[in-house]
């Protein structure tokens, strides 16, 4: 080697950086299917939902991304809001103040009124057995549960000759409520009270 030959500077550096600036790049790209989702779903998502959407099977790295991004909406004065529910969940949605103003222009209803107090009898009561449901809300109720259990919102479980009726984790998370039996009678008072006092139940 000729003396006046300057040795080579090592590029490890420049390739720590590259591989650095791939992983922010890929992380930012999970971020955004976690944000996607949110928006698609309309209604809370698990973790577990979020790691088989970004193919990332940590929940707890998939719990800082969607943190972080709660954050950078939270940043932001826009009318979405992201929310961290119970159980990790998380939820887009309009900020509060913004609802009454667009109100009208939201598509109708998932249900109609009946098989929605069918509903509403089902969740409070539950597990409920479908014979008392029709006894409370009447022969029409048949046709609201076959509707209801066609929408992956309550499910039937044999109890000798007839059934047993309950909600579905898709239920609570449509309706952003909890899982925990408990917890979600003490939210659906709240919500029959308010009604109550519009007028509306």
């Amino acid at each position: 080697m000729n003396s006046n030959e300057q040795p080579k500077k090592s590029d490890g550096g420049e390739g720590k950086e590259k591989k650095e600036k791939e992983e922010k790049e890929n992380l930012e790209e999970k971020k955004a299917l976690i944000e996607a989702a949110l928006y698609a779903a309309g209604y809370p998502l698990e973790l577990k939902t979020l790691c088989s959407i970004t193919k990332i099977y940590s929940k707890r790295k998939v719990y800082e991304l969607a943190k972080s991004l709660m954050e950078e909406y939270n940043s932001r004065n826009g009318a979405l809001e992201i929310v961290e529910l119970e159980d990790k969940r998380f939820v887009m949605q309009l900020k509060p103040s913004y609802v009454p103003r667009v109100r009208r222009l939201t598509v109708k209803p998932l249900l109609t009124e009946g098989p929605l107090k069918t509903l509403a009898y089902i969740a409070y009561r539950q597990p409920v057995p479908q014979a008392k449901v029709v006894i409370v809300r009447g022969q029409q109720a048949y046709e609201h549960i076959e509707k209801l259990e066609e929408m992956g919102l309550i499910k039937r479980e044999k109890l000798g000759k007839s059934f047993v009726l309950k909600t579905t984790s898709l239920f609570a998370d449509y309706f952003n409520l909890s899982k925990e039996p408990r917890l979600m009678k003490k939210q659906l008072e709240a919500i029959f009270s308010q009604a109550k006092e519009k007028g509306l139940a």
